[in-house]
């Protein structure tokens, strides 16, 4: 079997290359190496081919070498903040990069195309969680390409028949996750003496996942998920913005280290919860790394890198 991993070079990625090298099959990575992709991130027995997959050529010709039987597409501009500065690399990347690899799929017959996404294309939510049937409600322009290639993975299966499979899932953590993502920020800014820069109120609500549990859910849905099926992959663990900071200062031993409240971010979403109800009774699979020893694993690797 020969698979292929969009984005493996970055934070998610990488981890979904150790969990799958566990198995024993092929496995080609193609990441261009953009400011968030990292090649030491990938492993040395994983193929690896600097393109970035607007170029639709050059993904062809992997994809006609390789006869790839399953694509595990994560590739994505991820940061809100840039995506709200300027949002043409979202497009370019998140939708048309999408499309591209959806036609190439279809062209040369892969047996499943797993689409990688995120709760945020849901948009906030004041009680209860989301679930496969919520209504897509994007808030920022990072989310609304990662709804649109959402939206553009399901018309190819229901189109075409493109054996697809679309995974949400809550705010990943962990270590190699690039230095602007909210956890890293914290334990950064403890390490350099810097305040710890808090947007609004901090009173937002994330539900939090550890990275390897991410993967390892991927490969549970791949492995018996149904074709054509939506799962949401959430990490049971709702923490407020303020309260994840000051967690992150009490495992570092910095209790009195200063918070600095910033400016919010516009279009803000106030609360992401996400139900694992679907996978959780149709697969089995439910988290299993406890926030605690997945921030001290993530803090470790920091304080090393």
């Amino acid at each position: 079997m020969s698979i292929l991993v969009t984005g493996g070079a970055g934070f998610i990625g990488s981890q979904l290359l150790r969990t799958l090298s566990n198995l024993g099959e092929k496995i080609v990575c193609i990441d261009n190496l953009s400011y968030a992709g990292v090649k030491e991130n990938i492993p040395d027995t994983i193929e690896h081919h600097q393109i970035d997959i607007c170029d639709k050529d050059a993904v062809e010709y992997v994809f006609d070498k390789e006869k790839f039987d399953t694509v595990f597409h994560l590739a994505a501009e991820s940061h809100v903040d840039n995506s709200i500065n300027d949002c043409g690399p979202f497009l370019q990347t998140n939708i048309i990069g999408t499309v591209n690899l959806l036609q190439l799929a279809l062209r040369y017959e892969t047996d499943r195309f797993m689409h990688i996404s995120t709760d945020e294309v849901f948009g906030s939510i004041e009680e209860g969680e989301f679930d496969e049937d919520s209504k897509y409600d994007p808030r920022n322009p990072y989310s609304a390409s990662k709804a649109a290639s959402d939206h553009f993975v399901k018309a190819f299966h229901n189109t075409y028949g493109l054996p697809v499979t679309i995974t949400n899932c809550s705010n990943n953590y962990g270590p190699r996750q690039y230095v602007e993502k909210m956890i890293p920020t914290i334990i950064k800014s403890i390490i350099q003496g810097r305040p710890i820069p808090i947007y609004g109120d901090g009173q937002q609500i994330r539900d939090w996942i550890f990275v390897e549990d991410h993967c390892d859910a991927l490969v549970e849905i791949w492995l018996r998920g149904k074709i054509g099926e939506r799962y949401n992959i959430g990490g049971n663990c709702e923490i407020k913005n303020i309260t994840l900071a000051m967690m992150i200062k009490d495992l570092m031993g910095k209790k009195d280290h200063p918070i600095e409240y910033v400016q919010d971010r516009p279009g803000h979403d106030l609360r992401y919860a996400t139900s694992n109800h679907k996978i959780t009774s149709e697969i089995g699979w439910a988290p299993v790394t406890d926030i605690t020893n997945g921030l001290l694993k993530t803090i470790l690797h920091y304080e090393d890198y």
